[in-house]
């Protein structure tokens, strides 16, 4: 069976540590799955030898930098030696650049204006950074903000912050890099973090031959190993493996445009056990917090459609719909407003004795202008409606139904109706600044049925 392909994000194979095997550490990785790697410069020497390394295999990518602790050897010709290191082949970033008040290596005021000049070097270049930072969150990110780093991006390697820290970072646009440390049995704190951060802005790494996952603590770490790691962010987030290789993978090729990213499942795509159908990008309504408004990518799937699938086009993207604990209809758009397309999909996966399950804003009897729910009766398993709010203002507030305030009543009819038709019928809101998620579980139990809250960081 072939192993789901994952991206190491930051290695050091400059390490002398890999002198004698790096051939076979590289062999082991293939085995695991690791479809490519990065390995990171230190130092002036460490860059030439990794931009070496990535000229002479495909599977390697090279970052070029100065990392803190060696901050005070930067000057003049070490930025014009990075520039020329940058332009080779196979370079895709600066770094390891950072902060490191921890050891204290360089005088603080030293790391402080390598890490500026840097970071204007990336700018200059057009390339992303990745940064280390250690006891150093506060000004790493005041440089970070006051050198316009999230013009090009970059990604917080082997993250050891908390939520609030994450969040920072992810307001700069950068991503959130998780290595052994978080499969430690004490370190439910970064688990924590890993839980909260959105899944577009995941990144994975092993930092070897340092920080081997806890399977393998005390012995030398290497891209082999991140599979562990991977395993690990797969439970806390409740996804599986699968899905945390093709997120990572999505989100290592848009900020270093490495990897083979494959994209074609934009109909029917696939999250843990669940297959989920995208059948139009239309909704009724254009939710503030909706992701599709930054792009289409759900979990690591482009969701975005040319044109809106047939019948014969979802049937051939679904293939054999027994693989799968239940079918979904979800994607980037209201289902419902294709509801001739989903009865006959839904009357399909019926008679192959598929679960049926339907994810909606509520608003398809306004649409339609009837009753619809019958109409799914035997067809529909499950319905998730989105609730998001316990009063009509709060609601179109989030929401923006084209329906207006008058919305949120239907919303609320389509739940009471939908009992007589359907077997489970859920009711969601989504964790929101503002909302009342006490007040939209009491709205739901009045309704009759059950709730579910989702976190912010889930949507999409």
């Amino acid at each position: 069976m072939s192993l789901p392909p994952l991206i190491d994000t930051h290695a050091h194979l400059d390490s002398g540590q890999f002198r004698d095997d790096l051939n076979e550490v590289l062999q082991r990785a293939s085995d695991n799955g690791i479809q490519h790697i990065i390995t990171i410069g230190c130092d002036l020497e460490s860059s030439r030898i990794n931009c070496r390394l990535a000229e002479n295999n495909s599977r390697l990518s090279a970052a070029v930098g100065i990392h803190p602790h060696d901050a005070a050897s930067l000057d003049d010709a070490a930025i014009a030696t990075l520039r020329q290191l940058a332009a080779k082949p196979g370079v895709v970033a600066i770094g390891e650049i950072g902060l490191d008040y921890y050891r204290d290596r360089s005088p603080r005021d030293s790391q402080r204006r390598a890490f500026r000049r840097q970071l204007r070097l990336a700018r200059e270049l057009g390339l992303p950074v990745i940064v280390h930072d250690r006891d150093a969150h506060e000004d790493v990110i005041a440089i970070l903000e006051e050198e316009d780093a999230g013009s090009i991006g970059g990604v917080m390697h082997c993250f050891s912050g908390d939520q609030a820290l994450a969040r920072a970072c992810i307001d700069l646009g950068f991503y959130i890099s998780f290595a052994g440390p978080v499969t430690y049995p004490k370190n439910e704190a970064l688990r924590e973090v890993a839980r909260m951060v959105p899944t577009e802005h995941l990144l994975i790494e092993t930092d070897c031959p340092y920080l081997s996952p806890q399977p393998c603590r005390g012995r030398r770490n290497e891209p082999a190993h991140m599979r562990m790691t991977a395993e690990t962010i797969a439970e806390v987030k409740g996804l599986s493996l699968e899905d945390i290789a093709r997120i990572t993978s999505v989100n290592a090729h848009r900020l270093f445009g490495i990897g083979q990213v494959d994209q074609k499942a934009r109909i029917a795509y696939a999250i843990r056990n669940s297959l989920y159908l995208n059948i139009t990008n239309r909704c009724t309504n254009a939710c503030r917090f909706c992701a599709k408004f930054r792009d289409f990518q759900v979990k690591g799937h482009q969701l975005r459609l040319d044109r809106e699938p047939t019948f014969d086009e979802v049937v051939a993207a679904i293939g054999d719909p027994t693989a799968y604990d239940e079918v979904v209809f979800c994607g980037y758009g209201e289902p419902l407003l294709r509801l001739d397309l989903v009865r006959e999909v839904a009357c399909w996966l019926k008679e192959r004795g598929v679960k049926v399950r339907i994810n909606t804003d509520g608003q398809a009897n306004l649409v339609h202008g009837r009753n619809i729910l019958p109409e799914l009766a035997g067809l529909v398993d499950a319905i998730s409606v989105s609730l998001n709010a316990a009063d009509a203002a709060t609601y179109q507030q989030w929401c923006q139904s084209r329906f207006g305030e008058k919305a949120f009543a239907a919303v609320q009819e389509f739940l009471r109706q939908a009992a007589a038709c359907i077997p489970e019928v859920t009711a969601t809101a989504v964790t929101l600044p503002g909302i009342d998620i006490d007040a939209c579980r009491a709205l739901a139990r009045q309704l009759g049925v059950t709730f579910r809250q989702r976190e912010y960081n889930e949507v999409g």
